[in-house]
């Protein structure tokens, strides 16, 4: 019999709320910690939150039937209490992998801490936990190099690599900034980095304080023998001032003199930008506090 349309408001846990549904490796898994509105009961809000972040809506639409809801609807397969705490409760939801772009951390951010987070029914959430599956990460490009890679660069092993952030981190003018950078290489640290806040501000612009660390670190390295670095802030206001500041490193820093790095301080919504930074640069890029 073929499939009728029926419009109206239905009960998410009808569809959303599924007890028995065993999640599949390709699946990506996500907790939530929830806490409902007065009157509405935890299947309820739970199914809810699994149709808000994937394929549902607040009512019945007749356009359902053009596609297999069956297979691409989030799914939420367990609850459980959250202990010493019985206002609210943790619910998991299981997402079909081809809900999201391959690659894609915005996309997956985007419906899981997306307009739900607004969801009526809703007086608290949080997302506690993400479980990506094997599938997923290997279409997402990882880090080019790893710790031994680091260890090759700076020619240093069996011990921990030392390093610290500059304070104060804002007012320092570029010259004294270096001076700082040098100071601390000198006495010892392997390597420097800028912190969150240092972009291009007027007391400080890029294009001076990567001149002044180029010249602290070919000074440390010349009076210590060592390998020395920085990691450089290359944050800006647009992509296309970002990569002039990453193409600006392997000008400032030759491969003989001083080991650099690019660093991205950014937000959830930039983490495109910081995988086109790694196509489009030949400057090794690291992320700090990718999403605030």
């Amino acid at each position: 019999m073929a499939k009728t349309y029926e419009a109206g408001v239905k009960d998410y846990r009808e569809t959303y709320w599924q007890p028995d549904y065993v999640p599949l490796d390709s699946d990506i898994l996500a907790c939530f910690k929830i806490t409902a509105q007065p009157g509405v009961d935890r299947e309820e809000v739970s199914a809810a939150v699994a149709a808000e972040s994937s394929t549902g809506t607040w009512t019945t639409v007749w356009t359902d039937l053009l596609t297999d809801m069956d297979y691409y609807r989030g799914r939420c397969y367990r609850i459980e209490d959250v202990p010493g705490d019985d206002t609210c409760h943790y619910a998991f939801i299981a997402y079909p992998i081809d809900l999201f772009e391959e690659g894609s951390i915005v996309n997956v951010l985007t419906s899981l801490v997306g307009n739900v987070f607004g969801f009526k029914a809703l007086r608290a959430l949080r997302l506690e936990d993400i479980r990506f599956p094997l599938a997923y990460i290997k279409t997402c490009n990882g880090p080019p190099h790893g710790i031994q890679v680091e260890r090759d660069k700076m020619n240093k092993y069996g011990r921990p690599l030392l390093g610290c952030t500059i304070k104060p981190k804002l007012g320092l003018s570029a010259k004294n900034y270096g001076r700082a950078v040098y100071e601390v290489l000198r006495g010892g640290l392997d390597f420097t980095k800028d912190d969150e806040n240092v972009n291009s501000q007027p007391f400080m612009r890029w294009r001076d304080r990567f001149l002044f660390c180029q010249d602290a670190i070919e000074t440390s390295e010349a009076e210590t023998g060592e390998r020395k670095g920085h990691y450089l802030n290359v944050t800006a206001p647009t992509p296309e001032e970002m990569y002039e500041r990453a193409e600006f490193l392997p000008v400032v820093f030759v491969p003989t003199q001083g080991w650099h790095n690019g660093v991205i301080k950014t937000v959830c919504c930039y983490t495109s930008i910081v995988r086109c930074m790694r196509l489009l640069t030949v400057t090794r890029i690291t992320v700090f506090t990718s999403v605030y």
